[in-house]
């Protein structure tokens, strides 16, 4: 007679199979943790440089990737970034969950030509704290490249909702430093998919 109370061996196989397919699956990625009233006052330190208490016009050329956002920053149509507004933009980030986004791809090109074997680097402004990690892309022949998060143990595709500088560098050609250490490139990334195009010129 057989013991009802001895699990199946089937479901045992199943059960170890399950637990060692989990454990080899993609790291998740947890939603973004900032302070958000603290980065709104940290972005105006960082370039509210009149002491005005926002980020005006002329000041927005620093600062590329609030100035990619205005649409979404600029809640009260008076062409300025305030602390408040840039708090109440990263509160919506958090409000959706959302620790990763991914099919986030770019495509470089310099002089009018795809730009080949280019780092592209998605850098986070510094008033987001740590929370936020780079993310990197190499360019294939097309110029083209997609966007993952290093990672100790893998690369993680995608990148976290945040303010990013972009940074490009490449070992062929020589890239003003306005595409790099001193980058006119920004973006913002919350529900950004697809492919972002960046042209770059002398």
């Amino acid at each position: 007679m057989s013991d009802k109370s001895s699990p199946n061996l089937a479901h045992l196989l199943l059960f170890f199979l399950c637990l060692s397919g989990c454990s080899d699956g993609p790291q998740r990625v947890p939603s973004i943790s900032i302070d958000a009233y603290a980065a709104g006052l940290a972005a105006m330190e960082q370039y509210d440089a009149n002491g005005d208490g926002t980020i005006g016009a002329n000041e927005l050329k620093d600062a590329p990737s609030l100035h990619s956002a205005i649409a979404n920053l600029d809640t009260d149509s008076d062409g300025a970034v305030s602390a408040e507004e840039v708090a109440a933009r990263i509160r919506e980030w958090q409000e959706t969950e959302v620790g990763l986004i991914t099919g986030i791809s770019c495509r470089v090109t310099y002089k009018g030509a795809p730009l080949a074997g280019a780092t592209v680097i998605f850098e986070p402004e510094k008033f987001l704290g740590d929370s936020v990690r780079s993310c990197v892309g190499t360019t294939s022949k097309r110029g083209r490249a997609g966007l993952r998060m290093p990672d100790a143990s893998h690369k993680i595709p995608g990148a976290s909702p945040g303010f990013y500088r972009i940074k490009i560098t490449s070992p062929h050609v020589e890239i003003p430093a306005k595409y790099n250490t001193q980058t006119v490139l920004g973006r913002e990334i919350a529900n950004l998919t697809g492919e972002l195009v960046l042209n770059l010129r002398e």
